[in-house]
């Protein structure tokens, strides 16, 4: 059953998000209802679904030439996605479809000139062994563009592109890969290029924000994977920094084990993110809203580390809440949530 697309939908009112993330998986069945309850019996009014996941699946029916020529398609996981997206808004939930953009096994794999390449030829690949595109190729900018008009004609009220940077460890990608450059942009330029194109042909249909790293809030560069915070800011309507306490190094921002301190991690990351935003609104009218993505997962493999539950994942809100910012996303991979 291939994807419907009907008539240009209308921009939904911007509203106080905030949300949780859907994996496709969760998109269905039994998982999917138990999330729905979830959402009505909180305060919670937000998912995020995914489109196009992290293998470079496309979730859904699509109808793209370009997805269908490679078979990004063949795995359809939501079977229903524009009766759904009805449903949701029916229910009056704000739906934020994921597009995870420049990490991408499949199309590497099915395009292997579209695929990053090491200096000797060959599709690069990252130390967990995945392949990435090359953010530099305009056709690949194309055909996640393509994907995200496709997924706002369906009726999702923001696109939402996640992975929009190049890998991390930038200089050891720099020493290793010989990227399609030739007009010598540099990362942040390209990756601001990419989000300006999708704001020219998705932005008057469905609102769009970008996933960024946590450090994006008080780094003063871009860290070596093209993402700067002015330059994103000002492309899209939403960023989305990954404020998970978890992902911080040791003594970052003076805190010790960050992962046993959530609302000290995002109180100070929420400070500069507000003094960026101050700073950039003095010299430009379009400035993104902050809407900060939360740890609502135990990462194990960090030493020490805490159990998260409801108390730890409100501590992340508050401390965000007390500097102005009342919007946020909740992340669990799996998409259980001890949200309450």
């Amino acid at each position: 059953m291939k994807a419907e697309v009907s008539a240009l939908p209308t921009k939904a009112a911007k509203q106080v998000v905030k949300g949780i993330y859907v994996s496709a998986w969760s998109a269905v069945g039994n998982k999917f209802e138990q999330l729905l309850t979830l959402v009505d019996q909180t305060d919670l009014n937000a998912m995020v679904i995914d489109v196009k996941n992290d293998s470079g699946q496309v979730t859904y029916a699509s109808t793209v030439p370009a997805v269908n020529e490679i078979g990004a398609n063949s795995n359809v996981i939501i079977q229903d996605l524009k009766a759904k997206l009805q449903r949701l808004k029916e229910k009056k939930i704000y739906s934020i479809g994921r597009v995870v953009v420049f990490k991408d096994p499949y199309l590497s794999k099915q395009k292997s000139n579209y695929a990053m390449q090491s200096l000797a030829g060959a599709v690069w690949k990252d130390n967990k062994g995945i392949a990435w595109v090359d953010p530099y190729k305009e056709a690949v900018w194309d055909y996640n563009i393509q994907i995200a008009k496709e997924a706002a004609q369906l009726g999702f009220d923001e696109i939402q592109f996640d992975y929009v940077r190049f890998p991390e460890n930038g200089k050891q990608v720099d020493r290793e890969v010989q990227f399609d450059n030739p007009n010598k942009l540099t990362k942040a330029q390209v990756i601001e290029a990419f989000l300006q194109r999708a704001k020219e042909q998705v932005g008057q249909q469905a609102y769009l924000s970008a996933d960024v790293f946590g450090l994006t809030t008080s780094s003063e560069n871009d860290m070596g994977i093209g993402q700067e915070w002015a330059g994103i800011s000002k492309q899209v309507n939403y960023i989305s920094p990954m404020l998970y306490p978890s992902h911080y190094s040791n003594g970052m921002y003076g805190v010790k084990n960050p992962d046993l301190q959530p609302y000290a991690i995002v109180s100070k990351a929420i400070s500069d993110a507000n003094g960026k935003n101050l700073r950039l609104k003095q010299v430009s009218s379009e400035v993104a809203e902050i809407r900060p993505w939360y740890q609502d997962f135990t990462a194990t493999w960090v030493k020490p580390h805490k159990t998260y539950r409801a108390a730890d994942v409100n501590e992340q809100i508050k401390a965000a809440k007390e500097q102005g910012v009342e919007q946020f996303l909740l992340w669990n991979s799996n998409s259980n949530y001890s949200y309450r």
